[in-house]
């Protein structure tokens, strides 16, 4: 495992520098840093967003930001640690639109995912987990097509890449943009998702280790914690 682990990182550094020197989108030029993706090669659950922030860009990291932080809760109440999973985006440079502050977020554009898909294919190639977790429309649009409704087609299991069992929640920057009384409608379902990931990752690795059962992670009580 140590080898194959070791052999994974190698590549996958290597994609990274690919990415890195990649100018097919104008936002190649625009970015500070490629965001390629960061986490354990050999990870049993990828979690794919859409597209590096502000922080992000910055820092060449996915997923560091509010949204990030609230990402680490999300994992940490399925039992997994942000080192446990492998994070990546379906764009590797943030996408930008001018604004009177200064460049301002904006989902990826359909030309930009798909120049950006085989770092992508590549990624889920390498890790090979057992289970995809798109997060937000761009991301699963990029894998279910542009006719996907999240808040109608939301927690549910696709076949991703390879047959790999996908699931789709809303974004954690979503989640923070909610208020009232729709934010706690918004995190039962997000929790909803979350069970079902953690009960897909128990169902394969209990199938891979069959005749004997695999332990189930006991349920947690609260997606956020108290």
């Amino acid at each position: 495992m140590l080898e194959e682990r070791a052999r994974r990182e190698r590549l996958l550094a290597r994609e990274a520098s690919a990415a890195g020197a990649c100018r097919l989108c104008a936002i190649g030029a625009q970015r500070r840093n490629n965001v390629y993706g960061e986490g354990d090669p050999c990870a049993r659950l990828m979690v794919v967003g859409e597209g590096p922030g502000e922080t992000e860009d910055l820092l060449g990291r996915p997923f560091v930001g509010r949204a990030g932080q609230l990402l680490d809760k999300m994992l940490g109440a399925i039992g997994l640690a942000r080192e446990d999973v492998y994070i990546c985006n379906t764009v590797k440079c943030r996408p930008t639109l001018d604004g009177p502050r200064g460049p301002r977020n904006r989902a990826p554009e359909l030309d930009e995912m798909a120049n950006c898909r085989p770092f992508l294919d590549r990624q889920i190639e390498l890790v090979s987990p057992d289970v995809l977790l798109a997060l937000g429309a761009p991301a699963a649009k990029s894998f279910l097509g542009r006719d996907f409704q999240i808040t109608k087609m939301r927690g549910r299991w696709y076949a991703g890449p390879g047959g790999t069992p996908l699931m789709v929640t809303f974004h954690p920057a979503y989640v923070l943009r909610q208020t009232g009384g729709e934010i706690e409608a918004v995190k039962r379902l997000v929790w909803n998702d979350l069970k079902a990931v953690r009960a897909k990752l128990d169902e394969v690795e209990a199938a891979r280790q069959s005749p004997t059962p695999a332990a189930v992670a006991p349920e947690q009580s609260s997606l956020f914690g108290s």
